[in-house]
C-alpha cells in the first residue's frame, strides 16, 4: 500500500487490480473505488455509469426534498379544511341558538367582539401521516448522506456530477410558483425570499 502523503492508491484487491483512493483532489477513472471494494471501476463504461448514477442520485434527493414539502402542504390544506368546517358548524349553531335570537342590542356588540376573538383549533398528524413524513425524511437524509460520502473521495468528475445533479434537481423539482392577491392593494415584500433552503439535508 502506497502511503505517499494522504494518497492511498495501492489497495490490492487480490486479483491483480488495485483501488485508487485518495484524500486529495484527483481525477481517477479506471481503478477508482467508491464506498466499498465492490464499487471498483474497471473500465470507462462503469465510470460513465457511475457519473450518471451520481447525477440521478442527487436529483432523487431534490425530488424527495420536494416530496416532503408537498406532503406537509397537503396535510396543512387538510387541516385548514377541517378548521373551516369546524368554524362553519359553530357559527351555524350560534345563529340557530334561541338565546342568541333573544339577546338585546346592548349585548349584541360584546357578543360580536367575543366571536371575533382568537379561536384556536389544534390538529395533530395521525400515526400513518407522521410515519409517512418520517420515511420521506429518512430517505432524504440517507440519500444526502451518501452524496456527502461520495464527495469525500475528492474525485473531480464525481463532484462535478454532484453539482450537475443539484442544479438539474432544482430545475426539475423546485419550479418557483408564487400566487399573489393583488385585489388587496400593494403586496407586502417584507417576507424573506426562500430561494435556497437547507442545501445539505444531512448537515442543515
Amino acid at each position: 500500500m502506497d502511503h505517499s502523503g494522504m494518497d492511498h492508491s495501492g489497495m490490492d484487491m487480490g486479483d491483480g487490480s488495485a483501488c485508487k483512493i485518495s484524500m486529495l483532489w484527483n481525477w481517477y477513472t479506471i481503478d477508482a473505488c467508491f464506498l466499498s471494494s465492490s464499487w471498483h471501476i474497471t473500465n470507462r463504461g462503469m465510470f460513465a455509469a457511475t457519473c450518471i448514477g451520481v447525477v440521478f442520485l442527487v436529483v432523487a434527493v431534490e425530488l424527495l426534498r420536494r416530496l416532503g414539502k408537498e406532503y406537509d402542504a397537503f396535510l396543512l390544506r387538510q387541516f385548514q379544511r377541517r378548521a373551516q368546517l369546524h368554524y362553519s358548524a359553530n357559527h351555524h349553531h350560534h345563529r340557530l341558538s334561541p338565546s342568541s335570537a333573544a339577546a338585546d342590542d346592548a349585548d349584541s356588540g360584546s357578543s360580536a367582539n367575543a366571536r371575533l376573538g382568537p379561536q384556536i383549533v389544534t390538529f395533530r398528524a395521525t400515526l400513518l401521516q407522521q410515519l409517512t413524513r418520517a420515511v420521506i425524511h429518512a430517505a432524504t437524509f440517507g440519500g444526502a448522506y451518501i452524496v456527502m460520502l461520495l464527495a469525500m473521495y475528492f474525485n473531480g468528475y464525481v463532484i462535478i456530477c454532484i453539482f450537475i445533479g443539484a442544479g438539474l434537481g432544482k430545475f426539475l423539482c423546485d419550479w418557483l410558483v408564487v400566487r399573489l392577491d393583488v385585489s388587496r392593494g400593494p403586496v407586502d415584500g417584507s417576507a424573506p425570499p426562500k430561494g435556497i433552503e437547507e442545501p445539505s439535508v444531512c448537515c442543515g
